[in-house]
């Protein structure tokens, strides 16, 4: 009877320990609102972006945890009207559609902040003695009217086209301003990311493709003319800035309204300072101009 007592007692004090451990395990695994990880998805071509403004923010913030993922600005926006992320990036303006589900499911208007500039640049082998294009020829070129670089002062020798996915912010871009909506050739070959389209161009003397200007490394990037009586234009910071630059554009974070993560908040406004900022620079694209930043920041500074 002794035994069989403290072997009950035993158990007891085992259940008693697990109870115990599990309530301590509970109450360390119920993180504040601030503890939660930060979720960022969206745009491939700032994915890069996305990823260094995470990783200073965490080293000036121990204890933050963002994750950021690519996917194409669509999926991004996407994840933002279904509630699985807290911010999207994207390379082109949310579409009214998305922004009337966003207030149908959440109550509130989606709110737009620029966080950097970007030169859509047109990409082509280095060896391509072709310097610049207009963006008749560009539109030509993708919309397969011109199919040898011989029509644009180039040698004799088919075009190769490279594009990107259709749920990209850039190909949504592209598509607009340069093609006017018109429909891409169908010779046109689709990469997942600029990064892709980089490569794929760097190996082959007859192609062409497009894409954000951070990724301009390896390859000739094309200076480009509005049309055939204006200059042509290269994507440096100051005529991305001044709009020069035919095919500039802001990139953006969208959230639902003004999110309560407290680390969410922060993190915004510390993108909008002049340390983010000078990551974004760091990175390879463009910051705001001081006074566009300032315009946009004072919009976070408010509760």
């Amino acid at each position: 009877m002794r035994s069989r007592f403290r072997r009950v007692c035993r158990a007891s004090s085992l259940i008693l320990a697990s109870s115990l451990a599990l309530g301590s395990a509970c109450s360390s695994r119920a993180p504040s609102e601030r503890a939660r990880a930060v979720t960022i998805k969206g745009s491939d071509t700032m994915v890069i972006l996305g990823q260094r403004f995470a990783e200073i923010y965490m080293q000036r913030h121990p204890g933050a945890v963002i994750q950021v993922t690519g996917g194409g600005s669509g999926t991004g926006i996407a994840a933002l009207i279904n509630g699985t992320t807290d911010i999207a990036q994207s390379s082109r303006p949310i579409k009214p559609s998305e922004a009337e589900q966003v207030k149908a499911k959440f109550g509130v208007e989606v709110v737009e902040t620029p966080v950097a500039l970007d030169g859509l640049a047109v990409y082509v082998h280095s060896s391509n003695p072709v310097s610049e294009l207009s963006l008749a020829h560009l539109k030509a070129i993708y919309t397969g009217r011109i199919t040898n670089w011989k029509d644009v002062g180039g040698p004799n020798l088919p075009i190769v086209l490279y594009s990107r996915e259709n749920n990209s912010g850039t190909y949504v871009y592209f598509k607009e301003y340069v093609l006017e909506n018109a429909d891409f050739a169908p010779t046109a070959q689709t990469l997942p990311g600029t990064a892709a389209v980089i490569n794929a161009v760097a190996k082959d003397p007859k192609a062409i493709g497009y894409g954000g200007i951070a990724y301009g490394a390896g390859i000739k990037t094309l200076r480009i003319k509005k049309d055939e009586a204006s200059p042509a234009v290269a994507p440096t910071w100051e005529n991305v800035a001044s709009g020069r630059y035919p095919i500039s554009r802001e990139l953006y974070f969208y959230t639902v309204g003004k999110p309560s993560h407290p680390v969410v908040r922060d993190f915004i406004r510390w993108v909008l300072s002049p340390e983010g900022q000078a990551v974004v620079k760091d990175v390879g694209y463009y910051p705001l101009p001081e006074e566009r930043r300032r315009e946009i920041a004072r919009r976070w500074e408010a509760p």
